[in-house]
């Protein structure tokens, strides 16, 4: 069975280097893990939207939000953090 995974990298647009430095640690840790069988959806939210306010509340940017639910927020996740988000919704 695939399990399908959704991440959301919340941030401004355009996008600030930080943020840009989470999706691409994301993008990195969805290939490897897409070895292991788990499948990666990733979508870039702006925070800036209504829509992502009042689904998510106040937030700072950057922030990860797996399965629609907020794993790391202000600051770079490192990829083992990523990893480990994922597999927990995994299981």
């Amino acid at each position: 069975m695939q399990k399908i995974i959704k991440i959301e990298v919340i941030g401004p647009e355009p996008p600030c280097a930080r943020c840009q430095a989470v999706k691409r640690t994301v993008e990195k840790v969805a290939e490897k893990v897409s070895k292991q069988g788990v499948n990666v959806s990733i979508e870039r939210i702006n925070i800036l939207s209504k829509d992502t306010v009042a689904k998510y509340g106040l937030l700072f940017s950057p922030a990860v939000a797996v399965n629609g639910k907020i794993k790391c927020m202000g600051r770079v996740p490192t990829e083992e953090e990523v990893e480990k988000m994922i597999f927990d919704e995994v299981i």
